[in-house]
């Protein structure tokens, strides 16, 4: 397991020289590939050093240790979930916005090629042999993330709170772009043209039309739904009975 109750010596690197960012970035390449082809207990240090062309100091130098190591290749790469709250949290925002700054920030990783399916490949593993990192990105990254998506959705359905079939739309509106980052393999393989940068572009288009009309018909269906009357603003709630009755 990588403690997350490392000392400060060991768990965070030094500043980084102007000089070196390439040899920091040959560091993490090299692990990225490597925890990902092995995982974080079957690669060594050494191994990820003479795979970059490094020496072992420079592990040391740059991410503190192994585990800095791994933390950094694991977050890194693609960015932390929590990436995306600045594109859900300004209120004045229109509702197709707010959905294009979200898909767009969480597909911009897809544009690096390879390197993404690296990252991917790492994430199942750390599923799969948990070392703790994956729990802290959930509880640090993906929780506040989720919150921010269901606070913006609340917003534009005017919902005092959020219910089950809220949670569900926003773990859908994220699935649209989770399934690209699942499914580069099976893409690269049928249609490549799909994975350049003009077609992530084109997708992220298309994804944001997909979720504005999901939230759509989730509108549609709650203001045809007695049962979720409770649930809206005094304003809707007094609009929805009316039209009721």
């Amino acid at each position: 397991m990588i403690s997350s109750d490392l000392p400060p010596s060991a768990a965070e690197p030094r500043k980084q020289r102007s000089d070196g960012v390439e040899a920091r970035q040959l560091l993490l390449h090299a692990a990225l590939r490597l925890f990902a082809e092995k995982g974080f207990a079957k690669t060594s240090t050494r191994e990820i050093a003479l795979a970059a062309g490094a020496n072992l100091a420079a592990i040391s130098y740059y991410f503190g240790d192994k585990a800095g190591l791994y933390r950094a290749a694991f977050t890194e790469p693609m960015g932390c979930a929590q990436d995306h709250l600045a594109t859900l949290d300004p209120p004045d925002l229109s509702l197709r916005q707010s959905l294009h700054g979200f898909m767009a920030s969480f597909l911009a990783p897809m544009k690096q090629g390879e390197l993404v399916q690296q990252c991917t490949r790492l994430h199942f593993r750390e599923m799969l042999e948990p070392t703790g990192v994956w729990a802290e990105e959930i509880d640090n990254g993906i929780k506040p993330a989720h919150a921010a998506l269901v606070g913006l959705l609340c917003r534009h359905l005017a919902l005092m709170q959020a219910d089950d079939g809220l949670h569900r739309l926003a773990f859908s509106i994220t699935g649209l772009a989770v399934q690209l980052f699942i499914t580069r393999d099976i893409v690269q393989a049928i249609r490549p043209r799909l994975l350049d940068t003009e077609g992530i572009d084109a997708w992220c288009e298309q994804m944001v039309n997909y979720a504005e009309a999901m939230v759509n018909i989730e509108a549609a269906q709650r203001s045809t739904d007695p049962a979720q009357a409770s649930l809206l603003t005094p304003s809707l709630h007094s609009n929805a009975s009316q039209s009721a009755a």
